[in-house]
């Protein structure tokens, strides 16, 4: 384990059919929306487990008990937690703090890029060992796709639109204002939008409602 103080935290939808990928579902149908969705974030999961860079943490909601998430626990040995908060800045705060009051730096992650790689967490993570107060992998869509984090301020995650074009320069923005010292990656993109659709299966070389799985927890 290169950074065994730290943690990844992936934050994760149960993947129920019309409540994930919901942009993608006029495109793909719900089920099939769902079934990206997992399959996304089962590769996710995979990779981090298995390039060994920190202890990785799973932040479900709604919450732990869902089959799909057990599976993970039993296939993949992490831990589980519920993701508590009303809106997903609070749900990020709570599950930031809890590592970071145990001095522990965090790196908060979604499911659904497909472009993440190892390089961009250890990036991440050496850049918090070296003193940053934050790092933010920045998305195309105006959004993040990671937030490293070495210390909490409430004012990162209240009144955010999340979802919105707006996320990522209003984080610069409050990340200012806070005067921390902090690093940006490459900006990368998630899989949100039908556009993207056609250059995941440019990139997978499959179609997108057919990428391989092990026996799917739902069924």
């Amino acid at each position: 384990m290169l950074f065994p103080q730290a943690r990844i935290l992936i934050f994760a939808k149960a993947p129920e059919a019309g409540r994930v990928k919901t942009r993608l579902v006029p495109a793909l149908g719900a089920d099939s929306a769902a079934d990206l969705y997992l399959n996304l974030l089962r590769s996710t999961i995979h990779w981090i487990q298995a390039a060994e860079i920190a202890p990785l943490i799973c932040c479900c909601a709604p919450d732990t008990e869902h089959k799909v998430f057990q599976q993970f626990s039993h296939d993949y040995h992490i831990a589980l937690e519920t993701q508590v908060g009303e809106d997903l800045g609070e749900r990020m705060a709570n599950a930031a703090s809890r590592q970071l009051a145990a001095n522990r730096p965090v790196v908060l992650i979604g499911g659904d890029c497909p472009v993440l790689q190892t390089r961009h967490l250890l990036q991440a993570l050496d850049w918090l060992k070296q003193g940053c107060d934050a790092v933010i992998g920045p998305a195309e869509d105006g959004g993040y796709v990671l937030l490293g984090l070495n210390r909490l301020a409430p004012d990162l995650f209240r009144g955010i639109a999340w979802g919105s074009a707006g996320v990522l320069d209003e984080t610069r923005r409050r990340l200012q204002r806070l005067d921390w010292c902090w690093q940006e990656l490459e900006t990368l993109w998630d899989l949100d939008r039908p556009e993207d659709l056609h250059r995941f299966q440019a990139r997978s070389d499959q179609p997108v409602c057919d990428a391989e799985r092990t026996a799917d927890p739902r069924s």
